[in-house]
């Protein structure tokens, strides 16, 4: 990997605003960003930094936190995966199956400065107990909600759709790399919101899931050529 320079400052923003906003989001039908400026009201929208009309592929992937699993295995959870996510040493991913994204510079006045979608189609985690199983899945990012949504099924039935599962903490991103075709981000910290846990303790009969638990660490590899 390389770090990024001035002279690729234009690709590598490309890749960096899709998680930039530390955000995974809602449905495209959903989540159009809200637009807006803390500068007076008669100011225009500035030029963006970047922008990515279409993301091309690549896969979010969450390394899976030790007290995240602990907290499973208390209570009697198995985690695993539907569609095309793959669950192998302690991380879950998810492919990207479409999205774009525009940047503008962190230092203006203009906010939210990342605005977009990154869709995350027919793929999920699961988690199963006795005869119950729980899948989340048919993730989007919104780089400017700081969040994750996604559909909730019970027992391949749908309970809750674009529910919003998990909010992302970007304090500890490390910098943009770039290897080959590929824009990569890491270090957002992926926890579990009030409502997923709401959910969650509902149908598995208990109270031990706790809005904010720590999920894991995010890493965004998207294909951008």
């Amino acid at each position: 990997m390389r770090k990024i320079t001035k002279t690729t400052v234009s690709l590598a923003a490309a890749g960096a605003i899709i998680l930039t906003g530390a955000g995974f989001g809602v449905s495209a039908a959903q989540a159009t960003p809200t637009i807006h400026t803390v500068a007076s009201s008669s100011s225009k929208i500035p030029a963006p930094v970047a922008s990515v009309p279409e993301v091309l592929g690549g896969d979010t992937s969450v390394a899976l936190d030790k007290g995240f699993t602990d907290a499973l295995t208390s209570l009697k959870l198995t985690p695993g995966v539907s569609g095309s996510a793959k669950l192998a040493d302690g991380a879950v991913s998810f492919p990207i199956t479409a999205g774009s994204v525009t940047y503008w510079s962190p230092d203006g006045n203009y906010r939210p400065y990342v605005q977009g979608l990154l869709n995350h189609d027919d793929s999920g985690l699961t988690l199963k107990a006795g005869d119950t199983t729980v899948t989340l899945e048919n993730f989007v990012v919104n780089p400017g909600s700081s969040k994750l949504y996604g559909d909730v099924l019970v027992n391949g039935e749908v309970a809750a759709p674009n529910a919003y599962l998990f909010s992302l903490h970007g304090g500890s991103l490390k910098a943009l790399q770039l290897e080959g075709d590929n824009a990569i981000l890491t270090g957002t910290t992926v926890h579990v919101s009030a409502d997923a846990a709401k959910l969650l303790n509902s149908t598995f009969k208990t109270d031990a899931v706790k809005a904010g638990l720590l999920v894991g660490t995010a890493t965004i590899t998207a294909q951008i050529k």
